[in-house]
């Protein structure tokens, strides 16, 4: 059995027992599992709004997974995508609603500074540790922290006093009214499509450039790539700003696509966190972070027709996510046991 089958098993059968012991955790508390995950279905797929809903919630978690993946991938564990998605989000909806430009400039803007905004908070841990050597998960865990207060004092600065800034203008919204018709007037954007190029621009960095094959070595064996020559701090800083700028991309889909401003955060969003999960799903490749969010967009939304159309709890699905995670997180059992099961087979 090819390690890469090993890698799509892994998760397969991670979502197959998240979602048999979750059954299980239903009939234990008097639900109908079946009536229970009909609900979710229809809640996905039973109509274009739901449809539109489902997709549009997907955008930002393949974002989010692309920057832990990337991280990943290259030596660090980016907990920071939190903090990085709320200044990009803030980023996004202030230059959509304090200016006003051509459509073909206004939206390009509007991400690039999303974008900026998240690399700059990635930027801070990937310059600690790089000179300092300062372990980016705490320095990435308090920074989620600082966002959130300086994003909410930033709001409350800029508007004058009020929760929330002002609408951005259509010329920075991925929204459009074709959309919305085809999906019964559901909040459906093209921010879809920026994450989608950004799988590409993830699988095209890390596998087809020099660059990519660089900050790979350097998240493998330090002190073997500088042996070899490679600058390991910068590698270090640049892994951390690419990962922070996907982050704040990911903020920007709910600033000019899902809410069109951003209103003061009582509390974490929860998609940066996810974004571990959805990396950890897709074994942090482009393509399985696409199906790791696909899965986690879905059940999120789905979610909330559970308790209209079979009475449970919304907190169930939240269960059984997180028995996903947790079978995900024992991969390790499930690869030893697929390593036993090959062996019987060529013994025989």
């Amino acid at each position: 059995m090819s390690n890469r089958l090993v890698n799509i098993l892994v998760p397969v059968i991670s979502i197959i027992l998240g979602l048999l012991v979750g059954a299980i955790v239903m009939l234990f508390s008097d639900y109908d599992p079946i009536q229970a995950y009909i609900a979710l279905w229809n809640g996905i797929f039973g109509s274009s709004y739901a449809i539109g809903e489902t997709i549009r919630q997907i955008s930002p978690y393949i974002l989010a997974g692309l920057a832990v993946a990337f991280a990943f991938r290259t030596g660090l564990f980016n907990i920071g995508v939190e903090g990085q998605l709320i200044v990009g989000w803030f980023a996004a909806a202030f230059v959509g609603s304090a200016i006003e430009l051509p459509k073909v400039i206004h939206l390009p803007l509007a991400l690039l500074a999303a974008a900026a905004a998240g690399a700059l908070w990635g930027f801070i841990p990937g310059i600690l540790k790089a000179k300092l050597r300062v372990h980016e998960v705490i320095v990435t865990i308090m920074m989620n922290y600082i966002a959130l207060h300086v994003v909410n004092a930033l709001i409350k600065t800029i508007s004058g006093g009020s929760y929330k800034t002002d609408k951005i203008h259509p010329t920075a919204s991925l929204r459009s009214d074709s959309l919305r018709n085809l999906t019964d007037f559901s909040t459906m954007h093209y921010g879809i499509l920026i994450a989608l190029a950004m799988v590409f621009v993830m699988w095209f960095l890390l596998e087809k450039t020099k660059t990519g094959y660089e900050l790979k070595s350097v998240g493998f064996n330090e002190h073997a790539s500088q042996y070899a020559g490679m600058n390991v701090n910068k590698n270090i800083v640049l892994s951390m700003v690419i990962s922070g700028a996907f982050a704040g991309l990911a903020g920007s889909m709910e600033a000019l696509g899902t809410f069109g401003n951003m209103t003061q955060q009582g509390g974490f969003t929860g998609i940066g966190f996810d974004g571990i999960a959805v990396a950890l799903l897709g074994a942090n490749t482009p393509l399985g972070v696409i199906f790791g969010a696909s899965l986690f967009g879905s059940l999120k939304y789905g979610a909330g027709n559970m308790p209209n159309e079979a009475g449970v709890p919304i907190e169930i699905v939240s269960i059984v996510i997180a028995l996903i995670i947790f079978f995900v997180a024992s991969g390790y059992i499930i690869r030893v046991f697929l390593g036993k099961l090959n062996k019987k087979k060529e013994a025989k």
